[in-house]
């Protein structure tokens, strides 16, 4: 991929890093480096689902999915807290210091920048519905700071930290942000059709029938709804494999994964 053009340098790129794609195999962190170094204005949202996981059971604390949601009860969530907006988040800042980016870890929390109304599927303290105020993101890219953000925000009325699936506080992101595009990187070769065949397209239509069909279930679902926010207020949204060499560059370009309409 060429040098960013202005337009690109003006809409962020957001990108969604899972837990099961970081790594020293992968390139992720050292493709977002190079593109926030091109002048592309660069927004990393992390998860850190098995990281999370391996803490509350160290700690006795329960660690419960579903539909790709975790269940978070009130006795879960400062662990939760500590792991993502701490452990996980700092661990990226170090990573994107050692070359040579001045990222800034923040939660959603922070500022007020992601929001979100109480589940009401008995999940807990987690939120479903996130909505962004991007003036916070605006102030630190125009700092020329690529800001690694951890998925806990604040519910409404800000008297609750709350929980939220990292995809949909990407998605949200990107709708705000305007972002030109949004990049998903998992641990498969994008959306699987009913044969275990990457599509090299995914529009609303197919989605519902390979979800009614179970082909599309747990945490593919929020990845989809998340690229389908995005696609939809006008941004690329593609999932892709994050533990293949130049992955996001590859689907930047592209040229891997699956397009959601």
């Amino acid at each position: 991929m060429n040098r960013a053009t202005a337009q690109e340098r003006t809409r962020p790129f957001v990108v969604k890093i899972g837990g099961s794609t970081l790594g020293g195999h992968d390139t992720s962190i050292g493709d977002c480096a190079a593109l926030h170094r091109e002048g592309s204005a660069v927004v990393v949202v992390h998860g850190g689902r098995a990281v999370t996981s391996e803490w509350l059971e160290r700690l006795g604390a329960p660690s419960e999915f579903i539909e790709g949601l975790r269940k978070t009860p009130a006795e879960s969530l400062d662990i939760v807290v500590a792991v993502l907006a701490g452990l996980v988040n700092k661990r990226l800042v170090r990573d994107f210091a050692a070359l040579g980016v001045q990222a800034i870890g923040v939660a959603g929390a922070d500022a007020g920048l992601v929001r979100s109304p109480m589940n009401d599927r008995g999940l807990g303290l987690v939120g479903e519905a996130p909505t962004c105020d991007p003036e916070p993101l605006r102030a630190l890219l125009g700092a020329g700071l690529l800001p690694v953000i951890a998925p806990i925000g604040l519910t409404p009325e800000g008297r609750e930290l709350i929980n939220i699936n990292a995809d949909a506080v990407a998605g949200a992101i990107a709708v705000a942000a305007e972002a030109a595009a949004l990049i998903v990187l998992s641990d498969v070769p994008g959306v699987l059709d009913g044969s275990g065949r990457p599509l090299e397209e995914l529009d609303a239509e197919q989605s519902s029938v390979l979800r009614k069909a179970g082909t599309i279930e747990g945490g593919m679902l929020p990845k989809i709804a998340a690229c389908q926010s995005a696609a939809a207020a006008g941004a690329m949204a593609r999932i892709v494999d994050g533990r293949a060499a130049g992955a996001l560059r590859s689907a930047l370009a592209g040229e891997a994964g699956t397009l959601v309409r």
